[in-house]
């Protein structure tokens, strides 16, 4: 399959996800009781909705999302380079509509895929639905609704690992060990998202590891298709943090 798709028609992206909220204790009584009641499907008997609100950014339903990072290759004198960008901020209707502008742009000039590990699960539809809650049009990639397998432009570094082995899941983290990539794990990683953004308040600090993940992912999408990695001096962030 990935040999028959342009690297340039591929969108790399990853997102990071915090709890709507810096605490339980900051919702509204209605989120309280609703949070009470999903956290029942895996809170242990000991423990309290709160004790799990952590939890929450998982969810887009109780969670919001605070750094989109993209990147795509293109060729340069003969060699593959990869340029990556990222849209972040407190305010996540507004990174939102900057991704969703740049998505349609994407679209209107080649046809387009989009790529993450876990994309299918988690990143995909966790940016769908957060669009939709904010009152933003879905960029027609995202429209899957009524299509086909074969019809939905989504590419699952995690899924391809699989080889239709429903039940394993093997983390970006180990992957990059086993091929030889950079990890992407160096500094932080997505369980400490949340206290780095509502404790520290250092989202720069988010981004940047945002960033290392998409870089891991077009490392491990060339891997994929027995390509060399790209070097680093041939990628470019052009971020404003």
């Amino acid at each position: 399959m990935l040999e028959n798709i342009p690297p340039d028609e591929v969108l790399f992206l990853d997102i990071e996800t915090v709890p709507q909220q810096p605490s339980y204790d900051n919702l509204d009584d209605a989120f309280k009781h609703l949070w009470e009641k999903k956290s029942t499907y895996f809170r242990k008997p000991d423990e309290n909705p709160g004790d799990v609100y952590n939890r929450a950014g998982i969810y887009a339903e109780f969670g919001k999302i605070i750094c989109i990072s993209t990147g795509y290759l293109y060729l340069n004198n003969g060699d593959y380079c990869f340029r990556v960008k990222s849209y972040h901020g407190n305010d996540e209707k507004a990174l939102l509509i900057e991704f969703a502008d740049m998505v349609n742009t994407f679209v209107a000039k080649k046809n387009i895929f989009l790529c993450a590990h876990n994309g299918k699960e988690f990143d995909f539809p966790y940016i769908a639905r957060r669009l939709l809650v904010n009152g933003i049009a879905l960029p027609k990639v995202l429209e899957v609704a009524g299509k086909k397998p074969w019809e939905v432009n989504f590419i699952d570094t995690l899924e391809l690992w699989k080889f239709g082995d429903h039940k394993h899941y093997t983390s970006l983290e180990l992957l990059t060990k086993i091929f030889g990539i950079q990890s992407p794990k160096d500094d932080i990683d997505g369980s400490m998202v949340a206290d780095v953004y509502w404790k520290e308040k250092n989202l720069e600090r988010i981004v940047k590891y945002c960033e290392k993940d998409v870089l891991a992912i077009v490392q491990l999408f060339r891997r994929y298709r027995g390509e060399e990695l790209i070097k680093l001096e041939n990628c470019r962030t052009v971020t404003v943090y």
